[in-house]
């Protein structure tokens, strides 16, 4: 008799995991929709084997970046900074935090983070991966303020988020290292690729003859001498994604990456960031200095700074700088334009 029970509650026991097993939910894989020029140009995205993309993973990383519900008095979330219809910046030189303080550094823009293949975020290169680099603003007392156990046991009381993350990752624990997976899958579908200079490149637009002016400008070495940091018609990404010291200044209030690394020949370097959409972006770069492109353009031309760590490529800083002509300043800023993405700043997949 008593090894009848055995048998008996044991078939009931499998039973009950079997069914357990029916019903969980297997995500749907999600294919990245990558342009034409990307393509043709880039090596495909790689992404982690441990957070693939999934529709349901995008899905919710999605409404986590949109949700208030991750800052420590549900004020501000991911969006409150990386504003989708100016890039995912804010235009602020610098940016609020929930407990009203500011942080020293701009808000970068967020698109083609995919092909990020150093995999090394923000000015100064501090995260490594894209699911790292969401870890750190919920905690960073000048931006969300909150702490991960407290963000953990809100989203564990939410009946909606635990189907969500139930059918995204197949876990009823919601954790720091779920969340941030599905922010950093939502941010991979972030891609910019169709402004009037992609349409030129597939020959779907024309381009003026001061924008074309522009674009050689930016190409000759002699000119602009632009393309080294910041791409060509051959990278559509419009970055190299590196670190450089572009003459800013004299002496470093702001290490940059010098800071990272403990190496003072990193002092004073900083990302080159993309220069696409950079009539959503300003103020322009790492601490916002300049609110317009016609400042950024005018340092290159004649603002250079020469310090210890000045990139090679600031070729001539014994001259102040390029030494643009009046036109091919105003051609080079026509250019710099034709790289605006309205479709992306409009894209309803990446509005709340």
């Amino acid at each position: 008799m008593k090894t009848y029970f055995v048998y008996f509650f044991s078939f009931l026991l499998l039973m009950n995991c079997a069914s357990k097993e029916e019903d969980l939910y297997t995500p749907i894989a999600y294919n990245l929709q990558i342009p034409e020029l990307f393509s043709d140009k880039l090596i495909a995205p790689i992404f982690p084997v441990d957070n693939p993309l999934t529709i349901e993973g995008i899905a919710l990383g999605k409404r986590l970046f949109f949700d208030k519900i991750l800052s420590r008095d549900n004020s501000q979330s991911c969006a409150t900074c990386h504003n989708a219809a100016k890039a995912f910046t804010d235009n602020k030189q610098f940016s609020r935090g929930v407990s009203g303080n500011f942080g020293k550094r701009n808000t970068m823009p967020l698109f083609n983070l995919a092909w990020n293949f150093d995999e090394l975020f923000a000015w100064d290169g501090k995260e490594f991966g894209l699911e790292t680099q969401a870890l750190e603003p919920v905690t960073n007392p000048i931006e969300m303020h909150a702490n991960w156990v407290n963000i953990a046991e809100k989203l564990n009381q939410n009946e909606t988020y635990i189907n969500l993350f139930l059918q995204a990752f197949g876990s009823e624990k919601i954790d720091s290292t779920l969340v941030t997976k599905a922010i950093a899958q939502f941010e991979r579908t972030l891609i910019s690729g169709n402004s009037k200079f992609d349409k030129y490149l597939k020959s779907e637009a024309t381009l003026t003859e001061s924008e074309t002016n522009g674009f050689n400008v930016f190409m000759d070495e002699e000119r602009g001498d632009c393309f080294h940091c910041h791409g060509s018609n051959n990278n559509p990404l419009w970055t190299d994604n590196k670190f450089h010291n572009n003459g800013l200044d004299t002496n470093f209030t702001d290490l940059g990456l010098g800071k990272i690394t403990g190496d003072p020949n990193d002092n004073g370097k900083f990302k080159s960031p993309s220069i696409r959409n950079l009539a959503f972006t300003a103020p322009y770069m790492h601490d916002g200095r300049f609110t317009t492109l016609d400042e950024v353009i005018n340092h290159y031309s004649e603002g250079l700074k020469r310090s210890s760590t000045i990139d090679p490529l600031m070729k001539k800083i014994n001259q102040g700088g390029v030494n643009l002509t009046a036109k091919d300043k105003a051609d080079l800023k026509a250019f710099l334009l034709t790289l605006t993405d309205y479709e992306f700043v409009n894209n309803p997949a990446f509005q709340k």
